[in-house]
């Protein structure tokens, strides 16, 4: 089964340009439920913390993250964030996931490789004790892939380090080689709480450096993005991304 589900992933990585040593591959899971009286996501979420969780951790991987949809479509649903090595990483480690009651309604997935700029995922530094962080996940889609790479070019050439600068604090940066609405890429953010994402957009928005970078020829919002969407995520009590 696993091997059928990531055919198409595999295939969809031979079109593209030789991943880098160093680049990981995200998936991006989202199990889609309903609210219904025997308690569907309770059920899902017990699942996911005391077996798919303990599984995944079990088969080497450490950078898991969990979380709920705070403003968005389609809640409620779970997010599962997940970084592998590469697709025999990814392979193995789903074989080794125990099987599951459907307790969901619909799962979706989409597998994205790191930038160069971005090429590893980025705990957040856990603290005992402090308040869960905000999370972004943030999709901008291109009308091409030329489109695509120029927005991605830049990122890893100025558009991060404005966001580091800034108090945007980025968790991962991929483009999606399996999924849909492609061509796009995907990135996530952590603010300590709403009103950070709110105040450090706006020095964003105005910093120097984001403005050179955005008066560039050919890169200007509408000739490198089609569309942006985005939704606010809180994690969940087990996620180790938190």
């Amino acid at each position: 089964m696993i091997r059928r589900t990531f055919l198409a992933a595999t295939s969809a990585l031979a079109f593209e340009p030789t991943q880098k040593k160093s680049n990981s591959l995200i998936e991006l899971r989202y199990y889609k439920l309903r609210n219904t009286l025997d308690g569907m996501p309770k059920r899902l979420n017990e699942f996911l913390a005391q077996k798919q969780l303990p599984a995944l951790k079990k088969a080497g991987l450490s950078k898991v993250g969990f979380f709920g949809n705070v403003i968005g479509n389609s809640s409620p649903l779970v997010l599962q964030v997940t970084e592998f090595e590469n697709i025999a990483q990814l392979e193995s480690a789903w074989a080794a996931v125990p099987n599951q009651i459907a307790d969901y309604v619909r799962i979706e997935s989409s597998l994205l490789r790191s930038f160069d700029g971005f090429p590893a995922l980025e705990m957040p530094a856990a603290e005992a004790g402090r308040a869960p962080r905000t999370f972004e996940l943030r999709t901008y889609e291109s009308n091409h892939f030329d489109s695509l790479g120029k927005k991605i070019g830049m990122f890893n050439n100025g558009e991060i380090s404005v966001f580091r600068k800034t108090g945007l604090n980025p968790v991962f940066f991929g483009e999606t080689i399996f999924g849909t609405n492609m061509p796009n890429l995907t990135y996530m953010l952590w603010y300590d709480n709403l009103a950070a994402r709110e105040a450090n957009w706006k020095k964003f928005v105005t910093h120097p450096e984001w403005d050179k970078l955005k008066a560039l020829p050919g890169l200007s919002d509408g000739e490198v993005v089609s569309n942006i969407s985005n939704s606010i995520l809180s994690p969940t009590a087990y996620s180790p991304i938190r």
